[in-house]
């Protein structure tokens, strides 16, 4: 992908050419200002990004999204794809960023581990702005384009657009979990939001237990006819009828891009680099890995809690083992987050108080952002990656992690409460609200039998690189275009599957 400098060119309101359209709330390249007031573009490392650039330049293809930066409206040149920006003001970004996604539908859909905030002037900006990506989306597409709407902050956009543009495919994907029917019940605007997403001819969702959930909630709040019967991973489809149109619910786990980072991990300057890191720790027989943004699902005080244990109870060696903990900033402005990161720094200087040694810390913290190499290498460097959020939709970094392993070393210690967890069967699965659970899983983790270890490692890399992103991508386009035509009459070949339907199916 090709991006210059400068605002690029402008949409006009006829501007309908794009036959593949994706709608986030971000752009897949972020605004910098230069000193010299000048303006630079750089493309998003997402795996979002590489999954659907080949898609986005084999068609003609746009993206919809807001540029990350107050009030700007700039539509950058990127080659082979059509930039539509969706300016925020500071207020919205507050409002709807921030407020509702942030702190009403993020904690919410995680389980409510911190308790959401439900604010009318937040729902009311949620869908304002909804509206104008819709707007914008609608602009973008040509006639019978498909058009992929993406995550929690745009679940109204879907009936938007369908209003909008009847002639149009959509699809949904949700990024995070889909909470369990008792929980979602909480949120005022339930049925606003899944009548919103029922606007798609498909949403997708990371598991089958998301969609169970979602297609309950179909039938109990907004009155429609749903599938009997359990969804499958890339089959056995939940169907909604809503009206004309049958709207399939599905599960369709997400991934990277592993091939990548794969050849990324053998190159020669980062096998160097990740002997260097652990010449850095002072040559540690274990080297322990937490790579997070920092965010309270995320688990980071389990397993320091953990880890402080296990020295206490002298089942871990401060002298034999080191642990690097990279906590990318995130929402500092935040109450809860602020709250949050003085806990895990008071934690990480607990246990380097009682266990470090002068210029040898048993925990190196490091609360910035990575570069991609330079995570690579750390993941190459590890002995052990401990991933343990207290919920997650997938968790990205189990499946780099795996990745990067062609050397079939290395050890995982995944949450039961992550999607990934459903596919990595290999991992040292624990359960994070069961602390001496997670410090099992960590001491067989560190004393894991070598022979023992590579076939563990060999099973989570045939996952990993068999199921990777482009293989979530296409398995979600494909059932997309094979899915029911929204115009009544033009495309049955559904049509037998509504005999399946019925209007007391039970809860997922």
């Amino acid at each position: 992908m090709t991006v210059s400098s400068g605002t690029g060119h402008d949409c006009t309101d006829d501007a309908r050419t794009a036959d593949f359209v994706v709608v986030a709330n971000r752009l897949p390249v972020d605004k910098e200002v230069l000193p010299d007031g000048t303006v630079a573009w750089k493309r998003s490392p997402g795996g979002l990004v590489t999954a659907l650039e080949p898609i986005l330049q084999s068609h003609t293809g746009a993206w919809v999204g807001w540029s990350g930066v107050p009030d700007s409206d700039d539509n950058p040149d990127i080659e082979g794809i059509d930039i539509h920006a969706v300016p925020l003001s500071t207020s919205e970004i507050a409002e709807y960023y921030e407020g509702f996604s942030n702190a009403t539908l993020w904690p919410l859909y995680h389980d409510v581990i911190v308790k959401p905030e439900y604010h009318r002037e937040w729902w009311n900006t949620y869908v304002e702005v909804n509206r104008r990506f819709a707007q914008a989306a609608s602009k973008a597409a040509a006639e019978g384009a498909i058009v992929w709407i993406q995550d929690y902050q745009l679940q109204l956009v879907p009936k938007m657009l369908r209003m909008l543009r009847p002639d149009l495919r959509i699809g949904f994907f949700l990024h995070i979990p889909f909470p369990p029917v008792e929980l979602f019940m909480q949120m005022p605007w339930r049925t606003e939001i899944v009548e919103g997403l029922l606007g798609a001819d498909l949403i997708g969702f990371h598991l089958p237990g998301g969609a169970q959930n979602f297609l309950y909630l179909a039938r109990r709040l907004a009155g429609h006819a749903v599938s009997k019967g359990s969804i499958g991973v890339r089959s056995k489809f939940g169907l909604v009828q809503v009206g004309f149109r049958t709207v399939r619910v599905g599960a369709f786990p997400i991934s990277i891009d592993s091939e990548s980072l794969n050849a990324l991990a053998r190159s020669r300057s980062v096998r160097a680099r990740a002997a260097e890191i652990r010449r850095e720790l002072g040559s540690p027989t274990t080297v322990l890995l937490g790579v997070d943004r920092l965010d309270y699902t995320k688990g980071i005080d389990v397993r320091l809690k953990a880890l402080s244990e296990l020295l206490d109870e002298d089942r871990l060696d401060p002298a034999k083992i080191a642990m690097v903990q990279i906590a990318t900033p995130s929402r500092e402005r935040v109450d809860s987050y602020i709250a949050m990161r003085a806990g895990i720094e008071q934690l990480v200087g607990n246990i380097n108080g009682r266990y470090g040694r002068v210029g040898h810390p048993v925990i190196e913290y490091l609360h910035r952002p990575v570069p991609r190499e330079e995570l690579v290498a750390f993941f190459v460097a590890a002995d052990v990656m401990l991933v343990t959020p207290l919920r997650d939709g997938m968790n990205l970094v189990a499946k780099e992690y795996v990745a990067c392993r062609s050397d079939l070393g290395g050890a995982l210690v995944l949450s039961e409460f992550t999607g990934a967890a459903a596919e990595l069967r290999s991992a040292y699965l624990s359960n994070p609200y069961d602390l001496d659970g997670v410090k099992d899983s960590i001491a067989a983790a560190v004393d894991q039998d070598p022979e023992h270890g590579r076939l563990r490692m060999r099973a989570l890399r045939r996952q990993v690189l068999t199921h990777d992103v482009e293989r979530w991508a296409n398995s979600f386009l494909t059932t997309l275009a094979e899915s029911q035509s929204t115009i009544p009459g033009v495309d049955r070949t559904l049509a037998p599957a509504a005999h399946q339907l019925d209007d007391d199916a039970p809860e997922g």
